[in-house]
């Protein structure tokens, strides 16, 4: 058995192998949304960055969503269209696992921040004579500690997890990068606390972020409505963080089901689920942000028409 298990420490990623020869062909489509990626997210951070106008706390927490979504693609992209490109398929085990956790530690986060964005509209539709004293950093660090602690030791204890079993039949993981269940079901052995770690994972963030996000959005929305008030303005932002929670909760929740439910579902769809529950928020968030917050928008055109008269 020690014997297999040294054998080993290195893994071949072999997502979307249907596609054969064909896989090269992949590299476009991937690296036009990665280099959308990039682009989109790096202009939402300059315009927020540089306008002081925008430097108020809900433009900041859209900004470190741009910088999550910014980084993410970062950490499995770019092997993946070396993949693609050169069939560079190899990757360690410890290599495996440093990735497994950063995607999924800052997955993670991008459900913190909408955690954080409903409270910012909370505070400021339902208290906004207490806004501000609130969303001050050292306030706000109660709501933001406990989180992060939160995501920091469930995707640690996981990935840990994973790093104890034991691969002593196949090392080719059906997948373009370390996405744990992915790591978990090459396993040989009782994988039971592993699947059960990664099932509290899912309901104790993404799921729990999800009841609270909806449990203030419905205050909100009463309150909004119980005062007479004019709700166009209050909840505009509120529906553009309403469309990206559920365009992401929907990926999330189907690349999450691919594994775990017995459905004869082909390889190449899970894999294609599982990566586009990480990229195409990266290209939607940024893009549905400039679109329908005002100001950004404003600011972004002013930007480019900017760029445009220097060119």
């Amino acid at each position: 058995m020690e014997g297999n298990v040294s054998s080993h420490r290195l893994f071949i990623l072999d997502g979307f192998s249907e596609f054969g020869a064909l896989r090269s062909v992949l590299f476009l489509p991937f690296f036009i949304m990665f280099i959308l990626s990039l682009s989109a997210n790096s202009l939402l951070l300059y315009v927020i960055i540089s306008q002081r106008s925008l430097h108020s706390p809900m433009y900041i927490l859209i900004a470190g969503m741009a910088c999550v979504d910014l980084s993410l693609p970062l950490f499995f992209v770019p092997n993946m269209l070396l993949n693609f490109l050169f069939d560079w398929r190899g990757i360690s085990l410890i290599g495996c696992l440093v990735q497994m956790h950063f995607i999924h530690f800052v997955g993670a986060f991008q459900s913190t921040l909408l955690v954080w964005m409903a409270l910012d509209r909370y505070f400021a539709i339902c208290t906004p004579l207490y806004y501000h004293e609130r969303m001050v950093l050292p306030g706000f660090l109660r709501f933001m500690i406990p989180v992060l602690i939160r995501n920091f030791f469930l995707n640690t204890l996981m990935v840990t997890l994973a790093g104890t079993l034991t691969f002593c039949a196949s090392n080719i993981i059906k997948h373009c990068f370390c996405e744990h269940m992915a790591v978990v079901q090459m396993a040989c052995g009782s994988t039971s606390i592993n699947n059960l770690v990664g099932l509290l994972t899912a309901f104790l963030i993404p799921v729990a972020d999800f009841i609270f996000i909806a449990a203030s959005y419905e205050v909100i929305f009463s309150s909004v409505l119980s005062s007479g008030k004019s709700s166009a303005k209050a909840l505009h932002t509120c529906v553009t963080h309403i469309v990206v929670i559920t365009v992401s909760l929907t990926i999330a929740l189907v690349a999450f089901l691919s594994y775990r439910v017995r459905n004869g579902l082909p390889a190449g769809v899970r894999v294609f689920f599982s990566t586009m529950y990480l990229l195409f928020p990266s290209c939607f968030n940024p893009i549905i942000y400039g679109v329908r917050t005002t100001e950004i928008r404003q600011h972004i055109i002013r930007t480019l028409s900017c760029f445009h008269s220097q060119l």
